[in-house]
């Protein structure tokens, strides 16, 4: 475990330290540095600290930020369909955020605005699954439709936005860290590390609950209660994260799966190994698009959108395959 923590900061380090050194005005990697601390040539350190390093330090905490979320309502539920751009968090969080980019609220109030909308998304939810029963499946498909309708009222408003708004909303509308600026960034950082604090302590609470209702009981946890912590910081990490990047598919589903892949049965270390994770596959795909891509201002959320339909695809096929028995 210790090996793959480390590994993933390092891989995070030399991504970040990749992200201020390439551009249109390429710097050598001593002087990026530099110029990231505040030293050197004033205009170097204009292009780092102002352009740069808030979109790199976006992806990474809207990347941890969804994996983290992601792999706390996979536990939660139980399913590893379960994830919050599958169940429409992060389309509630887009609505509440471009809800007030309309309204012409300050850059500073979009987190709001968007933990607003996923909270609100979470409990449509929440009603919706408590008349069909709560069944995961159902709620899985439930969300899918809370999804696609939360989009569907974001591309509303956006047609009936003015044109020099219309730009700026549609980042929301599939995945961005382009144009990221210090003071959303630092409004989100605070905000995440208090939600990604809340889910290391309540980690243990997850670990008792997946021993089951009765057993959990047995040991003085109330279940309910648990379930509705923990349900509520995974959409606060989603809602925040969406506030940062816009709905960034595939990140908050994918990721879990590959630490359960890598380092085994989750603990609290496998749950830092994901957001470390959800960080590095964020930048790196923004370094992709940026970078890499023939396409200018492509959004993050195409890259991941594309890597994880097909994993999307085989998760439900794997779902929906009968289990075998064997015959007497």
């Amino acid at each position: 475990m210790l090996i793959l923590t480390g590994s993933a900061t390092l891989v995070l380090f030399v991504l970040l330290t990749v992200s201020v050194t390439l551009g249109e005005i390429p710097l050598p990697v001593p002087v990026a540095l530099r110029a990231l601390v505040g030293l050197g040539d004033a205009g170097d350190v204009l292009v780092v600290q102002q352009f740069r390093a808030p979109r790199s330090v976006a992806a990474i905490i809207a990347g941890a930020g969804l994996a983290v979320g992601g792999g706390v309502l996979q536990r939660l539920f139980r399913n590893p369909l379960a994830s919050p751009d599958v169940m429409g968090v992060t389309g509630g969080a887009s609505l509440g955020a471009v809800a007030l980019l309309a309204a012409g609220a300050s850059q500073l109030l979009i987190p709001v605005g968007a933990l607003v909308g996923g909270l609100s998304a979470a409990l449509l939810l929440g009603v919706f699954a408590w008349k069909s029963g709560l069944a995961v499946t159902r709620l899985v498909l439930t969300g899918l439709a809370v999804q696609a309708g939360l989009a569907a009222a974001v591309n509303l408003m956006i047609v009936r936005f003015p044109a020099e708004l219309a730009g700026s909303a549609l980042q929301w509308t599939s995945g961005s860290v382009y144009g990221r600026t210090w003071p959303e960034v630092w409004g989100a950082c605070g905000a995440m590390v208090v939600a990604l604090a809340a889910a290391f302590l309540l980690h243990r609470r997850l670990a008792v609950l997946d021993l089951g209702d009765e057993s959990a009981g047995a040991l003085g946890l109330s279940t309910t209660a648990a379930r509705l912590q923990l349900l509520a910081v995974a959409v606060v990490l989603a809602s925040l994260a969406s506030a940062v990047a816009g709905p960034v598919a595939f990140v908050a589903l994918a990721v879990p799966h590959l630490v359960r892949f890598a380092a085994g049965p989750p603990t609290a270390g496998t749950l830092a190994l994901t957001g470390l994770t959800g960080a590095v596959l964020l930048l790196a795909s923004d370094l992709v698009v940026q970078h890499l891509l023939p396409v200018e201002g492509l959004p993050v959320g195409a890259v991941t959108a594309t890597v994880g339909a097909p994993w999307l695809l085989a998760l439900m096929l794997r779902q929906s395959r009968p289990v075998s028995r064997n015959h007497v």
